[in-house]
C-alpha cells in the first residue's frame, strides 16, 4: 500500500510526497495514521538542531502518532486488525540489560527511535513492529490519543517522582509535557500542585488539567524549599536549576528538559539539601502502559492540550507556527 509523506530531507528542506509502497513484515503491523503530533524535537529535525547520532536523515518525522491497524504480519495475532492504536517510539533490541532492566529507551544497541531514524507518522500510513502496539478501547478518541506518546513521557517522570497523596507538588513549565503531567499528578491527590509558567495565557489550561494556582517563575522564587516534588518540563535555561530550588531538604526532583549544554545545576545545593533527582529521556514500555490506562479509563485527557490542526500537506505552516514564541500554540496536530 501507498499513499503521502512528508520528509525532511537535510536540515531546512521539508517536501510532501508519495511514499514508497509499504507492507508489514511477519512480526510488524501496518496502521493507517489518523493524527500525528508535532513537539520541538520534531522542530529540531527541520533545523538541523538535533544532536548527533539521534537522527538519520532524510526522514519521515512523527513520533506522536495515532491509527488504526490496516493488516498484520503473519506472526501478529489477527486480531489487531481494525483495531485503534498506539505505538511506542524506541526500537528496543529486547535482549540487551538496559532493555531486560525495563529500560528500552536506554537500549544498549544504540539509539533507534521512530520518527528520527525510522519512519515515522507524518504519513498516510506506518509500519511498526506489533510488539510496540499498545491497544486502544473501541471507541477511543484518536485525536486525543496522538498525544499519548509525550503523555507517556509524562508519566515515567510522574512514576519516578512518586508524588503521595497530600504531598506540596510544582510543576516547571507549562508546556505540552507539563500540562499533562499536571493532569497526572493530580491524579495523586496533592495537597497543593502549583504551575511554574510565565505565559498567563496557559493559566485557564493549567487549572483545567487540575493545578490549584499557576505563578511566573519571579513569583516561584518567593516558594523556594516549599514542596515535597518538583517537575521539571520546561527545558529553558535555568528551569533545572529553579525546580532544585523550589524542592525543600530532602524532596525530590524529576528532570525532562534538555537544555543548552552551559546551563547548570547548583551540586552544592543538591548534596546539602539532601535532594533526589530524577532524569527522564523519553518513555519506557512502563510508562507507556501507564498513560494508556489513565487515558483509557478516562482519567488522563490529552486531548485538553490540543490547541492547533493542519492537513498533512501543511507540515511546513505547521512547524511555523510552532516556532512563534509569543504564538497561543500549545499542540499542534497533523491530520493525514
Amino acid at each position: 500500500m501507498s499513499g503521502r509523506a512528508v520528509v525532511i530531507d537535510r536540515p531546512g528542506a521539508l517536501r510532501v510526497g508519495r511514499a514508497e509502497r509499504v507492507e508489514p513484515g511477519p512480526a510488524e503491523a501496518l496502521i493507517q495514521v489518523a493524527y500525528s503530533g508535532i513537539c520541538g524535537s520534531d522542530r529540531e529535525l527541520f533545523t538541523g538542531g538535533r544532536p548527533d547520532g539521534l537522527v538519520r536523515y532524510p526522514v519521515i518525522p512523527g513520533h506522536e502518532w495515532s491509527g488504526t491497524v490496516l493488516a498484520a504480519g503473519s506472526e501478529v495475532d489477527p486480531s489487531y486488525v481494525d483495531r485503534r492504536v498506539v505505538g511506542e517510539g524506541f526500537r528496543g533490541c529486547g535482549v540487551c540489560d538496559a532493555c531486560r532492566r525495563g529500560e528500552n529507551n536506554l537500549c544498549g544497541d544504540g539509539y533507534d527511535e521512530t520518527g528520527f531514524t525510522r519512519p515515522g507518522g507524518w504519513a498516510d500510513q506506518l509500519v511498526l513492529p506489533a510488539r510496540l502496539l499498545h491497544l486502544l478501547p473501541a471507541d477511543a478518541d484518536l485525536r486525543a490519543a496522538a498525544v499519548l506518546e509525550p503523555s507517556a513521557c509524562a508519566a515515567e517522570a510522574c512514576l519516578r517522582l512518586g508524588a503521595a497523596t497530600g504531598e506540596r507538588v510544582a510543576v516547571v513549565g507549562g508546556g505540552s509535557l507539563g500540562l499533562l503531567a499536571t493532569q497526572l499528578l493530580s491524579c495523586s491527590g496533592p495537597a497543593e500542585l502549583v504551575v511554574v509558567e510565565p505565559k498567563s495565557s496557559r493559566a485557564e489550561l493549567a487549572v483545567e488539567c487540575g493545578a490549584t494556582s499557576v505563578i511566573t517563575p519571579r513569583d516561584a522564587l518567593q516558594r523556594v524549599g516549599r514542596f515535597d516534588a518538583v517537575l521539571e518540563a520546561a527545558d529553558g535555561a535555568g528551569a533545572a536549576d529553579l525546580a532544585t530550588r523550589l524542592a525543600r531538604r530532602g524532596g525530590r526532583v524529576a528532570l525532562t528538559g534538555v537544555p543548552s549544554a552551559d546551563d547548570s545545576v547548583s551540586s552544592a545545593h543538591l548534596v546539602t539539601s539532601q535532594i533526589t533527582v530524577h532524569t527522564v529521556f523519553g518513555a519506557p514500555s512502563r510508562a507507556w502502559t501507564h498513560a494508556v490506562r489513565m487515558f483509557s479509563c478516562g482519567r488522563l485527557d490529552p486531548g485538553l492540550i490540543v490547541s492547533h490542526e493542519f492537513p498533512l500537506n501543511e507540515a511546513a505552516t505547521a512547524l511555523s507556527a510552532l516556532r512563534n514564541p509569543h504564538s497561543d500554540v500549545v499542540k499542534v496536530l497533523l491530520k493525514p
